[in-house]
C-alpha cells in the first residue's frame, strides 16, 4: 500500500503513490493497466483529486495528461473528438476558430477533459447546455484487464453512446481509465449581457429565482452568491444582440431592483475554503437548503437547477448538513477538507442503489484495483 505522508505534489487524498507514470498514447495506459498488479489511479491534471474519498490504495498514479491530442473536429457536424488529457481551455480556444464551443464551463484552471468526465464538472451554463452526461457522445475507455472499449461515436443520434459516457461520467477511474472523449458542440453566441439583482437573503433568492424559472426568459445561467447577510442573483443572456437586449430588459423588469450589467468577478467561480461543500437538492428547496448552512457559509448557487458550492467553516457538523437537507432531496459531498476524509465522511450516506453501484463496479473492476475507495460506500 502507499504511504500516507504530507505534502506531495502527486499524493491523492494524503496518499502518496509508489510510483507517478504518464503515458502517451491509449496503447501505453493499457500496457500500465494490464501490467500493474496493485492499484492504479487515473488523475488528469489534478485540479478536483479532491472530489472524490481518498484512495485505499494506490500504487500507481496514472496521469493522462500525455494524451494531450486534439483528434478531430468537424464544424458542419458539430462533434468534436479529444484525447482525455487535453485541457478543456485548448480545446475552445481550437473551437472558437470556427465560432463554436463545447459548453461546458467549469472554472478550475487547466482541468482536463478525461477529468472533467471522471468528475463530472459543469457550471453556469448547465442550466441552458445541460451537463457532461448531455454533452458526451463518445468515450474510449481501458478497462481494469487492460482491454480498451468504445462506445458511442462522432453521431450526436447515437443513443447506445450516450449509455456508457454516463456511466463513466462521475465514476472517478473507478470503472475504467477514460482515454479519448467525442462531444456534441455549439455555435458561440453572437452578444451576451447579464442582469444583476441584490439579495436580502435567502428566502428573498429563491422568491426571485423562481420568478425566473416561471416567466419565459430563456437564460444561459442564473447564479447566486450568499453569505455575509446578502448576496446577488445574476441572469446570464446568450444569444443574437437583439434578444439579448430584449430579454435584459425584460428581466429588470419582473425582478424589481435589477440592473443590466457585467457580470460580477465571482460569476462562474467556486468558493475557497477549508472545508468546502457541493449541494444538490430539489432546485425550489434553494432557500430551505441555504438556511440550513452554518453561520459563517458563503459560496455560489446554480438557481434554478438545484447546485450550490458552500465554504462552511471547518468544525461543521456534516450530519446535521446532511440530516437537514435530506427531506428535500439534497446531499452534500465534500470536495475539500482541512484534512483527508474516507469514503463515509467524504459521501455521506449510500443511496437506494448502492447496490446496482456495487455490482457495476465488481463487472467492471472485480478486483478493486481502480481506483479503490474513492467512491461511494467506500467501493
Amino acid at each position: 500500500m502507499a504511504a500516507v505522508r504530507g505534502a506531495s505534489r502527486d499524493a491523492v487524498g494524503g496518499v502518496v503513490p509508489a510510483e507517478v507514470v504518464a503515458p502517451s498514447t491509449a496503447d501505453g495506459v493499457a500496457e500500465v493497466v494490464r501490467s500493474t498488479g496493485g492499484s492504479v489511479v487515473p488523475v488528469g491534471a489534478g485540479t478536483k483529486t479532491g472530489w472524490a474519498a481518498r484512495p485505499s490504495s494506490c500504487d500507481v498514479l496514472l496521469r493522462t495528461t500525455g494524451l494531450d491530442r486534439i483528434v478531430e473536429h468537424v464544424p458542419g457536424d458539430l462533434v468534436a473528438v479529444a484525447e482525455a488529457g487535453v485541457p478543456l481551455d485548448a480545446l475552445q480556444r481550437r473551437l472558437a476558430e470556427h465560432g463554436q464551443m463545447l459548453a461546458l464551463d467549469p472554472p478550475e484552471e487547466g482541468a482536463t477533459l478525461g477529468g472533467i468526465v471522471g468528475a463530472n464538472a459543469s457550471g453556469p451554463r448547465r442550466l441552458r447546455y445541460g451537463t457532461v452526461r448531455d454533452l458526451l457522445i463518445g468515450v474510449t475507455v481501458v478497462l481494469a484487464d487492460g482491454t480498451t472499449a468504445r462506445s458511442g461515436g462522432k453521431v450526436v443520434k447515437n443513443v447506445a453512446g450516450y449509455d456508457l459516457g454516463k456511466l463513466y461520467t462521475g465514476a472517478h477511474g473507478g470503472l475504467g481509465v477514460v482515454v479519448s472523449t467525442a462531444w456534441r458542440l455549439h455555435p458561440l453566441p453572437q452578444a451576451a449581457g447579464a442582469v444583476v439583482v441584490p439579495v436580502a437573503d435567502a428566502r428573498a433568492a429563491g422568491r426571485l429565482a423562481a420568478l425566473v424559472a416561471r416567466s419565459t426568459l430563456t437564460p444561459a445561467a442564473v447564479e447566486l452568491r450568499f453569505g455575509d447577510g446578502g448576496g446577488e442573483l445574476v441572469l446570464l443572456f446568450e444569444s443574437i444582440e437583439a434578444s439579448v437586449r430584449a430579454q435584459s430588459a425584460t428581466a429588470v423588469a419582473l425582478l424589481g431592483g435589477a440592473e443590466a450589467a457585467s457580470p460580477p468577478a465571482w460569476f462562474g467561480r467556486r468558493p475557497a475554503g477549508p472545508l468546502v461543500l457541493r449541494l444538490a437538492y430539489a432546485p425550489a428547496a434553494l432557500p430551505h437548503v441555504l438556511a440550513a448552512l452554518p453561520d459563517g457559509a458563503s459560496g455560489t448557487a446554480s438557481a434554478c437547477t438545484g447546485v450550490a458550492y458552500a465554504a462552511v467553516p471547518r468544525d461543521t457538523d456534516l450530519g446535521a448538513v446532511r440530516a437537514a437537507i435530506a427531506p428535500y432531496d439534497g446531499s452534500a459531498v465534500v470536495l475539500a477538507a482541512p484534512e483527508p476524509l474516507d469514503a463515509a465522511e467524504h459521501w455521506g450516506p449510500v443511496a437506494d442503489s448502492f447496490g446496482l453501484m456495487t455490482r457495476v463496479k465488481d463487472q467492471f473492476d472485480p478486483a478493486r484495483r481502480l481506483s479503490p475507495g474513492r467512491l461511494l460506500g467506500g467501493l
